[in-house]
């Protein structure tokens, strides 16, 4: 199937931006990072096409385009050793992408990369000139004839930034885990008050109920103890009122009404 205009207007830019990425870049070159979105869009746009190409070779262009894009969050990132283990992860393109290429140029930017970043970290390490190890990094780069050969080179320059992740990384977890100590003690602290608090608001529930059934008590005897009283004025009075009746009946009797 014939490339569309848009496959090659994405190979186009993408050999752009994998010679912009191979170039030394200055810290405020934008360029690269405005391609790569462009790249983007465009590989979505060429994957919702109608004559989109072959699986195999979209899974290239998207290896690419992720390749380059990994590689510029990784020169954002603060350390050399952090940006060393960041390309280490990173995966070049398997193929050329023109045919004037003999070797992907994706892995040759993969193998500068990482020959500058090793080198800037072994003068962190050493005290020397960054630039003038990155120079000869890629002076020597340059004059490699095969990758077997930068791989066992670049051997001692990975074991070290390895070595100094797994250092940092320790001393992270030592950290971790000493502010987990620090929020085991607050816990139990704060447990120790909770429960405290707690059996304060039981007992004072306790003594609660049993006031509450005290004046129970007082109110039912206050309230028999009124009922008794009140049934006893109410015998006096009627005892009064008997005896006046009866009195006055008697009265009437013995003392007649005078003519």
């Amino acid at each position: 199937m014939a490339a569309t205009r848009l496959e090659l207007n994405l190979l186009r830019l993408l050999s752009r931006c994998e010679a912009l990425a191979a170039e030394r870049r200055e810290p405020d070159e934008w360029r690269l990072e405005k391609y790569v979105g462009a790249l983007e869009e465009m590989l979505l746009a060429l994957k919702k096409h109608s004559s989109k190409p072959a699986p195999e070779l979209l899974n290239e262009y998207s290896r690419k385009v992720d390749f380059l894009k990994g590689m510029l969050e990784a020169e954002k990132l603060s350390s050399s050793a952090e940006k060393a283990l960041a390309n280490q992860f990173l995966a070049p393109g398997r193929t050329p992408t023109t045919t004037k290429e003999r070797t992907p140029a994706t892995k040759m930017v993969h193998l500068q990369t990482k020959a500058r970043y090793t080198g800037k970290m072994r003068s962190e390490l050493l005290g020397t000139d960054p630039l003038s190890v990155n120079e000869s990094e890629e002076l020597n780069l340059r004059k490699r004839k095969g990758l077997a050969s930068e791989e066992k080179q670049s051997a001692t320059d990975l074991d070290a930034v390895l070595q100094h992740h797994r250092s940092m990384q320790e001393k992270l977890a030592e950290e971790m885990l000493s502010l987990a100590r620090s929020l085991k003690n607050n816990t139990l602290a704060a447990q120790n008050v909770i429960k405290q608090d707690n059996q304060t608001l039981s007992h004072s529930l306790r003594m609660a109920d049993h006031n509450f059934e005290k004046l129970k008590d007082e109110s039912e005897r206050l309230e028999q103890h009124a009922k008794k009283s009140v049934n006893w004025l109410l015998w006096i009075m009627l005892i009064v009122v008997c005896f006046i009746f009866i009195s006055m009946i008697l009265f009437i009797r013995i003392f007649p009404k005078l003519r």
